[in-house]
């Protein structure tokens, strides 16, 4: 029999773990059944009563393991340290406490996976939020998918079913701020997508904020491409052409036309700032190429502390 494993980060969601455990529960002892469950909560330092109901679970259920972190590290680096804790011959890698990722479609993500697709990855076709939120989620899928080297549909997220394969891939990648859902299709593999719709939450405060948000969505940006920084080399570099050629213009102006054109010195230091500004620009993009490449290869921290691990 083999097991399906399914993480599950949380951080302050009294209200919505215990429904979670039940119906990824249900989904074993009647879909699922030919499979072996292991359901893996990843607790982020919660405040409220979320890691006593984790204990009560866990106490009641040996298929429920639990990790407990020392702080709060992030949805990014806790979610990540579950799936490689995982031991599934499948693991999906996020189903949220507050199933907005539907689990009702684990069974389809499975069947899939049965019939050797290494990554089945869900699309975010539907989403129930505000306009704004969609507006800016979409552009920003949009851009990092244009800019990395990879080809994801926009709208995948981190609700993927990957083989035990794909998991040990993803370990090789030694990144101290994982982006997990690009992470899988940087490794290779057959993949395939389902649509589905994305629910808004129905119980609790979501406690990713958009400061959060934008440091997720940047570090998305860094790990999966270097067109950022290019741009800036680029733009120092059009920046400093620029202002030789303003410097000629002033100059042929200067020598024809220079009563009344603009008191002595002005012309140079206007050209000066432009140049050196461009040059600057430049000088730091060439830099920052190399730093990124060194700072790629020296993060060796813990992606996260662990405080206790519960039935493992």
């Amino acid at each position: 029999m083999k097991t399906i494993s399914i993480v599950t980060p949380c951080y302050n969601e009294e209200m919505n773990v215990r429904e979670c455990h039940e119906a990824v529960k249900r989904l074993f002892e009647t879909e699922l059944k030919d499979y072996r469950r292991e359901h893996l909560f990843c607790d982020n330092a919660s405040t409220d009563r979320t890691v006593d109901i984790l204990r009560e679970i866990a106490a009641q259920d040996a298929d429920v393991k639990v990790i407990l972190n020392a702080r709060n590290f992030g949805p990014m680096r806790s979610n990540y340290n579950g799936v490689m804790a995982a031991t599934g011959d499948a693991v999906l890698l996020f189903l949220p406490a507050d199933m907005q990722d539907p689990p009702e479609l684990i069974p389809q993500f499975v069947t899939h996976w049965a019939q050797g697709v290494e990554i089945v990855y869900g699309i975010r076709k539907i989403r129930e939020e505000n306009a704004t939120m969609r507006a800016l989620r979409g552009l920003y899928y949009r851009l990092l998918t244009s800019l990395s080297d990879l080809s994801p549909p926009p709208g995948v997220g981190d609700f993927q079913l990957v083989d035990r394969k794909v998991v040990e891939a993803m370990r090789q990648i030694e990144d101290a701020y994982p982006f997990m859902r690009m992470m899988t299709f940087e490794c290779g593999f057959r993949s395939v997508g389902l649509p589905y719709r994305w629910v808004e939450r129905r119980r609790g405060v979501s406690t990713n904020t958009m400061k959060s948000l934008v440091d997720q969505g940047l570090n998305g940006l860094v790990t999966n491409t270097m067109a950022p920084l290019r741009l800036l080399l680029f733009c120092g570099f059009g920046l400093a052409a620029l202002s030789l050629g303003y410097a000629f213009f002033n100059l042929v102006i200067g020598l024809v036309y220079y009563r009344g054109v603009a008191a002595p010195g002005v012309m140079t230091i206007i050209t000066a700032v432009f140049f050196f500004g461009g040059v600057q620009l430049f000088s730091i993009g060439v830099l920052a190429e190399y730093v990124l490449a060194i700072y790629s290869q020296v993060r060796r921290k813990p992606v996260v502390f662990e405080r206790e691990r519960i039935n493992f």
